[in-house]
């Protein structure tokens, strides 16, 4: 691919790789921009196989699986174990072969969803995208999230950013960027993003409380990048998601200024190993959160 941001890990002499390894605010920045070179790339073989007639399985969970997830995270896992070797990855497609049945990440580690939104996907819905997060003492510190079928690319480090017609393998060239900043709350209402596929009775019952103007469906982790682009509100979840499905859109928020915060006002927290990696509910701000 063409660029590709060099990763400067600072390393502490004679400590494990897991508690020594710390990524600075630029470090951050960098880290982003290599998880969107990668993103692109995982799209082209995404793409590729949401443009054929292609056939879908089922996983031991009951939810959809094809090519493309396994695809795309097979070059997101060798990419990244050849750029960032030594930070443990948790990917899907592996933890769902795996069972889970691997050691605890470690302080910092990798979030993939190579397909996020599959439903959207195998229904030939857009609304999919490709996630790719670090994680840093269970706060996402870096994250990309890439709509191949919407050419949008997003990444959050320190600062959040946005690639508009970016084609599956094209490189993210930084001066092509635009930042991006979530929004303060209107006057007129705020505008909620809600699942398309995993909207619940808890949710519609929260959304009630405040005072709502509209409500959108998005599939995948899009929700959070619309609500980052400054272009809503809200996003609450009470439907089952994993930390691979959050991670990136929760770093990209929180890069553009908002929150991922639990029902209880809590951080939505990672390397939740006992829990198999399962988020419990949460509500995603674009500013201060108002419940």
């Amino acid at each position: 691919m063409g660029y590709r941001p060099r990763i400067a890990f600072t390393m502490t002499r004679g400590t494990p790789l897991m508690s020594s390894v710390s990524a600075s605010p630029a470090e951050r920045d960098r880290i982003a921009l290599l998880f969107a070179d990668i993103a692109s790339e995982a799209g082209v073989a995404v793409m590729d196989v949401f443009n054929s007639d292609f056939e879908t399985r089922e996983k031991a969970d009951s939810s959809p699986v094809s090519d493309a997830d396994e695809r795309a995270e097979e070059i997101i896992l060798e990419r990244l174990s050849r750029e960032m070797p030594g930070v443990p990855v948790i990917a899907e497609e592996q933890a769902a072969a795996d069972g889970l049945a691997h050691r605890r990440p470690g302080d910092m580690f990798i979030l993939v969803d190579p397909v996020d939104g599959t439903r959207e996907f195998v229904n030939k819905r857009r609304d999919f995208t490709v996630n790719i997060g670090l994680v840093a003492d269970a706060v996402p510190i870096a994250g990309c999230v890439y709509a191949p079928a919407h050419q949008d690319m997003f990444i959050g480090g320190m600062a959040a950013r946005v690639w508009t017609n970016l084609a599956p393998g094209e490189p993210a060239a930084p001066a092509a960027a635009a930042p991006i900043r979530s929004r303060a709350y209107p006057g007129s209402g705020l505008t909620a993003v809600v699942s398309s596929s995993h909207l619940t009775k808890h949710t519609v019952d929260f959304l009630d409380k405040l005072s709502i103007a509209e409500r959108v469906s998005f599939g995948s982790s899009l929700k959070f990048c619309r609500i980052a682009a400054g272009s809503a509100d809200v996003y609450p979840r009470w439907g089952p998601t994993m930390e691979w499905d959050t991670a990136a859109g929760h770093a990209i928020l929180s890069a553009a200024g908002g929150c991922v915060m639990t029902p209880e006002g809590e951080p939505l927290g990672y390397g939740k190993l006992k829990d198999g990696f399962r988020n419990g509910p949460f509500i995603a701000w674009g500013d201060k959160p108002l419940a």
